[in-house]
């Protein structure tokens, strides 16, 4: 085990490719650890990459994350400000909601933080520095509620999940919901709780805001809401299967964007060049890390690690806070994909044997993974904010804090009340 972690950790400094570090971490722990000869471990890679590479679920991956590049690439999230500054104005913090309510809504369209966080952060960083907004509080709203695009379906690191794990992929995405609303109230409540203390956080914007200009921001946000409803409710109304719904958000994308007269050629083009990169990049990872599951597997450390810690007879809720700790280390210095392709096939054996449900654990693990992007000196949500706003990384990541810490105070709370998470799986 010291060998395998030894040999990541060496890899990761020395700036080697994550892909490329998993394939040589598990040909070396074949070679050295298991005593395998090259050409069983030749067969081993042939056998396991084309098996993963294959998967079905995988396909979801590149179609979730072309539909963020269209939306990234259109006006919906110009249009998503605008719908939602009328409904705001009568809480205490005013425009700093349209961060939280804003990266929640376009999670549920688009599956991924960085593209939630700058897609919001590009039109809400902005406005609100113009109308002299806190700037700790507008940056550390947008850390936090930007990484809810992980938690609220579709998420593409819950089907990775799903895929490594062998869990319903359905039953994740409604587990996520709502662990995600409960985390964006508490974003909420933490906004309007500073600003009922402090009103210069948020200045009084000039106007007053009538019926007719509510009525104005739903019409705005009826294009978002669409989206959601076709994408989710294609997969619960089992017309589609989450892979199958990836297509049919992209479809529906396209339809509304051209719809609005915003679909160019160019447009679709630039779309698709940035979903092959983000995509070719997650499914390497995914294949090199099954590649390192199995040499794992093929060093019994899984059952080994499983009977030590049996060893030391931890209580359950010992066991994950050990897990919590150690994953916050990890986010420190790795991004989320390679957290969780890295760990689970050490951690998942630990979380059955303990009593705890893998789909519980699943969203246990992307709250683990959404509190990785607020974490310097690796947290993505952190760089996209510090190219937004072009403050320095410990200004933001001193903004997030906050944030960070409701956070942690949302894993306490699905821990201690595990149906939080598990309740509406039992309608899939």
């Amino acid at each position: 085990m010291l060998l395998f972690l030894g040999l990541i950790i060496l890899l990761l400094g020395l700036g080697v490719w994550v892909f490329a570090g998993l394939l040589m971490v598990a040909v070396g722990g074949l070679y050295l650890v298991v005593d395998m000869p090259i050409t069983q471990i030749g067969t081993i890679l042939r056998t396991v990459t084309s098996r993963s590479a294959s998967a079905w679920e995988l396909s979801a991956i590149p179609l979730f994350i072309w539909m963020g590049e269209i939306i990234f690439r259109a006006d919906l999230s110009d249009r998503l400000f605008r719908g939602l500054t009328p409904l705001v104005q009568w809480l205490p913090g005013r425009l700093l909601h349209t961060n939280v309510l804003g990266c929640t809504l376009f999670a549920a369209v688009s599956g991924s933080t960085s593209a939630t966080t700058a897609t919001v952060g590009r039109i809400t960083t902005d406005a609100l520095s113009r109308r002299r907004y806190d700037d700790s509080l507008a940056i550390g709203s947008l850390a936090g509620a930007g990484s809810l695009g992980l938690l609220i379906p579709p998420s593409i690191v819950m089907i990775i999940y799903g895929v490594l794990a062998e869990v319903s992929i359905s039953k994740l995405f409604i587990a996520g919901l709502l662990p995600g609303l409960m985390i964006a109230f508490l974003y909420s409540a933490y906004i309007m709780l500073r600003c009922g203390l402090n009103g210069t956080l948020a200045p009084r914007d000039a106007g007053r805001v009538n019926l007719r200009d509510m009525l104005r921001g739903l019409v705005d946000l009826v294009p978002v809401f669409a989206l959601i409803f076709i994408v989710l409710g294609s997969i619960y109304s089992g017309i589609a299967t989450p892979s199958e719904a990836a297509a049919v958000g992209v479809l529906s994308t396209v339809l509304l964007v051209g719809a609005l007269g915003k679909l160019s050629v160019r447009m679709l083009i630039d779309s698709a060049s940035g979903a092959v990169l983000t995509s070719a990049m997650v499914c390497s990872i995914l294949v090199a890390a099954a590649v390192l599951s199995s040499a794992i597997g093929f060093a019994h450390i899984p059952q080994n690690l499983v009977s030590f810690i049996q060893s030391l007879n931890l209580h359950p809720y010992a066991l994950l806070f050990m897990l919590a700790v150690f994953y916050i280390l990890l986010g420190a210095f790795l991004d989320g994909i390679s957290i969780i392709v890295m760990t689970l096939p050490i951690t998942l054996p630990l979380i059955i044997q303990a009593g705890f449900d893998p789909v519980w654990y699943g969203i246990f693990l992307v709250l683990m993974v959404e509190l990785a992007t607020m974490t310097p000196p690796v947290g993505f949500n952190l760089f996209i904010l510090q190219s937004l706003t072009g403050k320095p990384l410990g200004r933001i990541a001193a903004a997030a804090f906050p944030f960070f810490l409701l956070m942690v105070l949302g894993v306490a709370l699905i821990s201690v009340f595990p149906q939080i998470a598990l309740w509406l799986t039992k309608f899939v």
